[in-house]
């Protein structure tokens, strides 16, 4: 699950006068739920981060977001177990095991830190807003949502890509011709590493076009094609979703 974490969120209201004695309303909490709402409608690499985002406010650290659990003590699977008369029993010390050595599994606080801020800063004055005040405060939250919700996917797919553990060479050239070869080579990929979970694979609208103008993913071969619609779900085991080019890196044009 991915995390967003807000320090100050202020949308300041002004009326007319002296304004001293009037408070300032902070609307955390209704755009907290907001870019929840639409980080689940727009964010493009969302199912990579584990299809949700969780929002908290007031937060007080100043650089660690939060701690994880974590451990990296390799499994040890023994190989034998010693039925030696003498091993945990007879003149073997008490304190042996016939399963040979245990590991002790210890887990460590590990730090998160902050990744990347904005900020916004707005007023509403009653007497110049020239709009319904509840109008003016809901559309400003939602352009808000919507405007981070874009650099969640600039951000998503700049980590995505310096997180690759192998690149396919060519592959910012696919046509009909060879985009079978390229997720021929993905699957691969993916069995060698002994991949567990769905494989999703995001491509750019000219890798679209080719696997649907390849032949290769066709009705009558009970492919989930529509060339009329110009639409596919699955393609060599992949789930395929499409994503504006922007969201790829330079000659980038599939994340899997």
């Amino acid at each position: 699950m991915g995390r967003v974490f807000m320090k100050e969120f202020m949308l300041q209201l002004f009326a007319a006068g002296d304004n001293n004695d009037v408070p300032v309303r902070s609307y955390q909490k209704e755009f907290k739920e907001l870019l929840k709402a639409v980080f689940a409608k727009q964010a493009y690499f969302a199912d990579s981060f584990g299809g949700d985002i969780e929002a908290l406010d007031g937060v007080q650290e100043k650089e660690t977001a939060f701690y994880v659990k974590t451990s990296d003590i390799p499994v040890v699977v023994g190989s034998a177990y010693s039925t030696d008369e003498n091993t945990a029993f007879g003149t073997g010390t008490g304190k042996g095991s016939r399963f040979g050595d245990r590991k002790e599994i210890i887990y460590a606080d590990t730090p998160v830190k902050y990744t990347w801020e904005w900020v916004i800063h707005e007023g509403i004055d009653r007497h110049t807003v020239n709009q319904d005040f509840e109008t003016a405060v809901a559309d400003r939250l939602e352009l808000h949502a919507r405007a981070k919700t874009a650099q969640f996917n600039a951000h998503h797919g700049k980590f995505i890509s310096g997180s690759a553990a192998k690149t396919i060479a060519g592959g910012a050239a696919i046509t009909k011709d060879n985009v079978g070869d390229i997720f021929a080579q993905l699957d691969a990929y993916y069995t060698d590493i002994e991949a567990v979970g769905t494989r999703i694979a995001k491509v750019n609208s000219t890798v679209w076009n080719a696997i649907i103008d390849s032949g290769l993913a066709t009705s009558s071969k009970g492919s989930t094609v529509n060339v009329d619609e110009n639409t596919i779900r699955d393609f060599k085991g992949f789930q395929i979703s499409k994503v504006p080019a922007s969201m790829f890196q330079t000659n980038e044009v599939i994340y899997t």
